[in-house]
């Protein structure tokens, strides 16, 4: 986590589509994550709605709670004393074919987008990786999607964590126009 070099986060318009897909709930993000475990120790609880039966079914039961404030049969599986996921082993994740819908749509790369810095506890591997990400911009269309990302950052409710005020200046400026 200590290397400082560009990633490359892939060209910004089909990177806009294929997150459109995911928050829809129709897909998966692919982040090239590589070697990087950031977001599993980051002192983060990972919300599992009840319609993840394949999840469900691989997380042992002890490690679920109810989801304060949600409907009767949502989860959320907690950390352990380091801020990791009690499913992260040392050689990735241990349910990573079945790990839950927000591991299969967290990406970092909202934050690079938006020029949002991920702040709060465990946050900083986060953040430093965000850092490195750079996308392809074709033209004066993916420039111009970018420059309102960042302006509906600025114009955003400051009370919002960092990932909420990211992905509202992205749905709010680019989905519908990414196609």
């Amino acid at each position: 986590m200590d290397d400082a070099r560009p990633l490359d986060a892939g060209e910004l318009h089909h990177w806009l589509d294929e997150l459109a897909v995911a928050l829809r709930g129709e897909g998966d993000t692919d982040v090239p994550c590589g070697d990087c475990t950031a977001c599993c120790e980051a002192f983060q609880f990972i919300h599992v709605a009840p319609d993840e039966t394949d999840t469900l079914a691989h997380i042992p039961s002890p490690l679920l709670f109810p989801a304060p404030g949600a409907p009767a049969g949502y989860r959320v599986m907690g950390y352990d004393e380091r801020g990791r996921c009690p499913m992260l082993r040392d050689d990735g994740c241990s349910i990573y074919a079945h790990r839950p819908r927000t591991c299969r749509t967290y990406d970092c790369r909202v934050f690079a987008a938006t020029g949002v810095t991920p702040t709060g506890r465990g946050q900083d591997a986060i953040a430093a990786r965000a850092a490195r990400w750079r996308f392809a911009v074709r033209d004066g269309r993916d420039q111009d999607s970018l420059d309102a990302m960042h302006e509906a950052v600025a114009a955003a409710d400051t009370d919002l964590p960092p990932i909420a005020r990211a992905l509202a200046a992205i749905e709010s400026t680019t989905f519908g126009e990414s196609s």
